[in-house]
């Protein structure tokens, strides 16, 4: 059975998922259809890549991701399909690409399509899809494309003693996901103590737990979450509304110097 995505910025009650996944539907009988995300900020490749990215090790090897975030296509920026870690992406060259992995892609197309009036996600996308289901091969979409725009993610700002990070993601319990990882954390602090300090000096955190329900509930606590990310969260609470957090806000870690 083949597997079809869809990730996209449009709202959740709009006709245009339905549509997409009709005519995927309807051209390839008996394809798994499976809406990733359809609330992506409108435009904003950046949480749409961060949000297909830890999906993507959970599909099998040959799904076809559709990416329907900021599609208007533009002559140094057409629509390509492109194989990353052996999974398809069916897109705009709009950077996203480079943000859904840290390897090479294996292989970029220009797809091939008439006008695409002003619904590419129907008229390109969900045709480039079929094809693909039907063929298995990239080269069945169009010529060979190179030169895929990338974008690169913001990493953290480092020295000896200090990591300043920010908040990259925001959950649907309002924890705030930073881009500071375990590895970086580890690294920089060589088991040093620390304060963590978020947005400004006023919350401070000396600690990082191992689970939500360690701190005391209504408390501000710090973890390496699933993603091996950083997170700030409130035991019981909304964090982002109660520390005032949203998307690129910052988050400094502090390591105190060895005795």
């Amino acid at each position: 059975m083949s597997i079809v995505t869809l990730t996209s910025d449009w709202n959740k009650d709009d006709f245009y998922t339905a549509a997409v996944q009709g005519k995927v539907l309807m051209q390839c009988p008996g394809t798994l259809f499976v809406s990733i995300t359809n609330q992506v900020p409108a435009f904003n490749i950046s949480l749409a890549a961060f949000q297909l990215r830890h999906a993507i090790p959970f599909y099998p090897e040959g799904t076809i991701h559709i990416i329907a975030v900021n599609s208007e296509t533009k002559d140094r920026h057409p629509f390509v399909a492109v194989k990353l870690n052996n999974h398809f992406f069916i897109g705009y060259d709009n950077g996203i690409f480079g943000l859904l992995s840290d390897d090479e892609p294996q292989e970029a197309v220009r797809i091939k399509h008439d006008d695409p009036g002003s619904f590419p996600e129907l008229t390109v996308f969900a045709e480039a899809a079929c094809n693909l289901v039907r063929s298995g091969k990239l080269q069945s979409l169009g010529p060979k494309h190179t030169g895929l725009y990338r974008q690169v993610a913001m990493l953290p700002a480092i020295d000896e003693s200090v990591i300043i990070g920010s908040i990259i993601y925001i959950d649907s319990y309002r924890n705030a996901f930073t881009n500071i990882n375990r590895e970086l954390f580890e690294r920089i602090g060589k088991g040093r103590p620390f304060e963590l300090f978020i947005q400004s000096n006023h919350y401070r955190i000396n600690r990082i737990n191992s689970w939500y329900s360690e701190t005391s509930s209504g408390e501000i606590l710090a973890l390496f979450n699933s993603l091996n990310l950083l997170e700030i969260a409130i035991h019981g609470g909304n964090a982002a509304e109660l520390l005032n957090l949203s998307l690129n806000s910052t988050i400094r870690i502090k390591f105190k110097e060895s005795k």
